[in-house]
C-alpha cells in the first residue's frame, strides 16, 4: 500500500461526518482534561495520548467504503472493516513512532534546552514511525 494524498476523499466528506469527528475528538479530549483534573497529570497525559478522532474516523471509513461497494450493487460490509482496520493499524504504528517520542522527551528533558529535546523527539518519532512502516512489510 502506498501512502497518498487524496484531495477528492475530502470532497467526498459530509458535513455531518465532520460535525461527528469535532464533537467525538471533543469530547474525548474533554474527558482526558477532567481526568488529568481529578486524577494528575500523569494519568491524564496518559488519556492524552488515544488519538480523539480515531473512533469517528475509522467508522468513517467502514461507512465509505460500504457506500461505494453499495453504489455497485455489492455488499461493502467486509470492505469497509478490512478498510477501518488497516487505518486502525496504520493509528497503531503512529503510536509507536509516539512511544518513541515520548521516551527520549523523558530521557533528555533533564539534560539538554528543550528546543534540542523537542528536535531530538521528533526525530526519534519519524524513526520510529517510519522503521515499523517498513517492518510490517516483512
Amino acid at each position: 500500500m502506498r501512502i497518498s494524498l487524496s484531495p477528492s476523499a475530502v470532497r467526498e466528506l459530509r458535513p455531518g461526518e465532520l460535525a461527528s469527528r469535532f464533537v467525538l475528538g471533543g469530547a474525548i479530549t474533554a474527558a482526558a482534561g477532567f481526568i488529568a483534573s481529578r486524577y494528575g497529570p500523569t494519568l491524564g497525559g496518559l488519556f492524552l495520548a488515544f488519538p480523539a478522532i480515531l473512533p469517528a474516523s475509522l467508522t468513517l471509513v467502514a461507512k465509505h467504503q460500504e457506500r461505494r461497494k453499495m453504489d455497485r450493487g455489492l455488499s461493502g460490509v467486509v470492505r469497509g472493516r478490512h478498510a477501518a482496520s488497516l487505518d486502525a493499524f496504520g493509528a497503531l504504528l503512529g503510536t509507536g513512532g509516539l512511544a518513541g517520542f515520548a521516551i527520549s522527551t523523558r530521557i533528555l528533558a533533564t539534560r539538554i534546552n528543550a528546543p534540542s529535546t523537542l528536535i531530538a523527539a521528533t526525530a526519534t518519532w519519524f524513526v520510529v514511525a517510519i522503521g515499523l512502516w517498513r517492518l510490517r512489510k516483512r
